[in-house]
């Protein structure tokens, strides 16, 4: 394989502050000179070759520039290059909003339709696609608007991208901690214990702690204190307190410019071009899903609460009779403890990230026809791990698929979460070669302590599981325009194939493959297994009652008229909603990145995808979820087409049917579930 050279080489990632700078306002320049062309064509010589054409490659020519150079702001050590890349990206944002408020150029696209129209010029159905998303695109942005009122929105747009600029780099500068002594610990395995920056004052050892997700995690989940689990809650909460009145900002503009483009609410807006089609279908899919979970959850609360009681009356604890949030995964550990018998800690020991993260490529290649080939080469950090992508039994460079890199361990100021960014789109460029995608999978696994390798939790492994699903979605799609590629697709549908992947992490062949004990090293036992599978819906009602809790709060926010006590709001909600109490009132909201993260008036879309994902396993793969066949049918079903046609036409064809939600309801609540399908679908 090696022997073939990949016909495009890999970015550089040597880049200065000013290389940033500069290399982005190139990019724009460049950009803003092909508009100008474009807007300066006289009617009759406006068409798709003149006109759609070569904004579809601009589009890609500039992403390709600039979507690497606003990543650094996520991974890059260096405070100097973190800072230019959050000034290239205040740039780009802004030219995007000059870009898409342009006039002209939406007149010389208008010209362009009519022409086609009047010759008849037959257009493929991805340049159809084209031209028509186009189009609303225009219509969206207030071209249709006056004058006056489009230079209002244009203001409107760029006040609206620095301020949810500010909102996610705060997320990624965060750096407070909360501190405990060993004894307030008590609980917290001691491989975790360790691992924390210990310091003495006063003769006493204190232990800091981040609120980085490996940190933090452990200690709502272990630490028998309940004092200690309320106070890491309430500064978990409160860590980006900073970020409150941003969001309220953000609201009150984004309310602004619905009215301006003449839309009820924000939500209305963002809901036209999803799956779902109206903020009135996610109220019912919403509502329908909360009245059939409501139930559940109530008995699982009863049980953990129960739990609470036992354990507090053991302890001669105080007990109110309430079951708090900070209650919630500590008894949720100890029932799953109780009930299958099924230690967290010890499942741990069986997913070293060394065995864990070369088995999922296996996996992956293996059910996809694809080849993984590591490459030593420059990246913006020694420890991340760059691949050439082929497919499998290469022969030629048209075999190339693209790259890929992990960057999966946590530092300062990068990244806290795990998430996929298509750094490179696939396209066909003008000469009509290929340009091919890169996508780069950033993650905060565990790393090494001095007693015991780097170790994985199995919500770990299903977390990269799914966020490898956004990797092969953005590598093997295959679509004429980067407009249309890979996870460019309705933002209630891009998580559902990734959601159908994690099916694979509850499969008793595939947790086999990817397990061995770090010290024995030996597979997961086949009881365990069975444990870790019955462990899935475990307490699933209140799981599911907080995320419908976040899909609410934020449909709530995009739908109402005014502005509110976002804080009250947030933490009533929760209450009324997860069915777990709170204390005192934390500015939770300000945590809530999604909503400014590109999922504002979309978080709904989790579930909503959802009975996708559990539809598509269900119905294709279950039988056999390993078998290369049925993962070709879904690489050319679902994934090779990307966005360029309806989500539900590339679901049709891979199920053979439309879509329905059988399998989502009895998955969750056994066949009691099916009183009917959630009301939006």
């Amino acid at each position: 394989m090696s022997a073939i050279k990949p016909p495009q080489a890999p970015p550089t990632w040597s880049h200065s502050a000013e290389d940033i700078l500069k290399l982005t306002k190139e990019a724009l320049a460049k950009d803003k000179a092909l508009l100008d062309k474009i807007a300066a064509l006289p009617p009759k010589d406006c068409n798709f070759s003149s006109v759609f054409l070569p904004l579809a490659l601009g589009d890609a020519e500039v992403d390709a520039v600039t979507e690497p150079l606003s990543f650094y702001q996520n991974v890059s050590p260096s405070k100097e290059l973190r800072d230019a890349s959050n000034e290239a990206e205040v740039l780009v944002r802004d030219y995007g909003v000059d870009a898409s408020m342009r006039l002209d150029v939406f007149q010389a696209k208008q010209h362009a339709e009519a022409n086609i129209k009047a010759s008849r010029q037959k257009l493929s159905p991805e340049e159809e696609r084209l031209v028509e998303k186009s189009l609303l695109d225009g219509k969206r942005a207030g071209l249709a608007l006056p004058e006056k009122e489009r230079t209002e929105l244009m203001q409107l747009k760029k006040d609206l991208s620095q301020t949810c600029l500010e909102f996610s780099k705060n997320f990624n500068e965060e750096k407070g901690v909360v501190t405990f002594t060993l004894e307030e610990l008590k609980g917290v395995p001691s491989d975790v214990v360790s691992g924390f920056t210990k310091r003495t004052v006063d003769g006493k050892d204190l232990y800091d702690i981040t609120h980085k997700t490996p940190d933090i995690f452990p200690v709502f989940k272990y630490a028998e204190n309940p004092a200690t689990r309320q106070r890491a809650h309430e500064s978990y909460e409160s860590r980006l307190a900073i970020n409150e009145p941003l969001l309220t900002k953000a609201l009150d503009l984004r309310r602004r410019i619905a009215k301006l483009l003449g839309y009820q609410t924000w939500a209305d807006y963002i809901t036209e071009v999803k799956m779902v089609k109206t903020s009135k279908n996610v109220d019912e899919f919403l509502a329908d899903l909360e009245q059939k979970l409501r139930p559940v959850g109530l008995l699982d609360r009863e049980r953990l609460l129960a739990l609470k009681k036992e354990e507090h009356e053991k302890k001669a604890l105080p007990f109110n009779g309430e079951f708090y949030i900070w209650d919630y995964r500590y008894y949720d550990r100890i029932y799953i403890e109780r009930t299958l018998d099924l230690d967290d800690a010890l499942v741990k020991e069986y997913f070293p990230v060394t065995v864990v993260v070369p088995t999922i490529l296996e996996i992956y290649q293996n059910l996809l026809g694809v080849n993984f080939e590591e490459i030593k080469g420059e990246t913006w950090h020694p420890e991340v791990q760059q691949f050439a992508v082929w497919r499998s039994n290469a022969k030629t460079e048209d075999d190339f698929v693209g790259y890929c890199y992990l960057d999966l361990f946590p530092r300062e100021s990068k990244y806290s979460h795990a998430a996929v960014w298509p750094l490179l789109p696939g396209y066909d460029r003008a000469d009509g070669k290929r340009s091919y995608p890169l996508a780069a999978m950033v993650a905060n696994l565990a790393k090494p302590t001095a007693e015991k390798p780097a170790l994985m939790r199995h919500d770990d492994v299903v977390t990269f599981f799914h966020e490898m699903g956004h990797v092969f979605h953005g590598l093997l799609s295959r679509t004429k325009f980067s407009r249309f590629h890979g996870t460019s697709v309705a933002r209630d549908f891009v998580e559902a194939p990734s959601q159908m992947l994690e099916n694979w992490c509850w499969e008793p062949r595939v947790l086999e493959k990817m397990s061995s004990h770090y010290q024995k090293k030996e597979p997961l036992s086949k009881e365990l297994i069975e444990k870790i599978i019955k462990s899935r819906y475990v307490n699933v009602g209140l799981f599911y009652l907080r995320q419908l809790f976040f899909g609410k709060f934020d449909i709530k926010v995009h739908t109402d008229k005014d502005a509110t006590d976002y804080t009250a709001l947030w933490n009533g909600l929760r209450e009324s909603i997860s069915l777990v109490k709170g204390g005192k009132a934390t500015p939770g909201q300000a945590t809530f990145g999604h909503i400014t993260g590109g999922y504002d008036a979309g978080y709904y879309g989790y579930m909503y995808s959802l009975v996708f994902a559990a539809d598509m396993y269900a119905t294709v793969f279950k039988k056999d979820p390993l078998n290369p066949k049925l993962g070709q049918k879904y690489a050319e079903c679902i994934l090779r087409p990307g966005g360029s046609r309806e989500e539900t036409d590339s679901l049709k064809e891979f199920l053979g049917r439309p879509p329905n939600s059988d399998a989502f309801l009895n998955e969750l609540f056994g066949s009691a579930g099916k009183a009917g399908p959630p009301s939006s679908l």
